[in-house]
């Protein structure tokens, strides 16, 4: 599969997810939804309802990460959260950006 394709792949996955998810009430305990993430074979994880301000180490560095929670989702380049790479925005899906190792939900 080319690489626009997935991307849009994503990116329509990205934004039906954020139409559903705005109108669900927001947990003050954690994000609802999915943080999907893929390597460089596209095999594809995923995170559900990931607990706010809590730092979760990927199981393989990624490729491609797209945000389909409720809440903004920082992305860090080492485990344990140790350097910022970028904010994702609900629905927001962002690829090659160094093969990030942990996320934290923000709140």
């Amino acid at each position: 599969m080319s690489e626009l394709a997935r991307l849009r792949r994503i990116g329509l996955a990205a934004g039906t997810a954020a139409v559903l998810i705005t109108g669900l009430a927001t947990n003050a305990q954690a994000a609802t939804g999915t943080i999907r993430y893929f390597d460089v074979n596209q095999q594809e994880f995923q995170i559900s309802n990931p607990p706010d301000n809590v730092c979760i180490n990927l199981q393989v560095r990624a490729d491609l990460i797209a945000n389909e929670t409720n809440k903004t989702v920082r992305v860090y380049l080492n485990q344990n959260c140790a350097v910022r790479v970028t904010d994702l925005a609900p629905g927001r899906a962002v690829a090659h950006v160094g093969g990030p190792r942990s996320v934290r939900a923000l709140d």
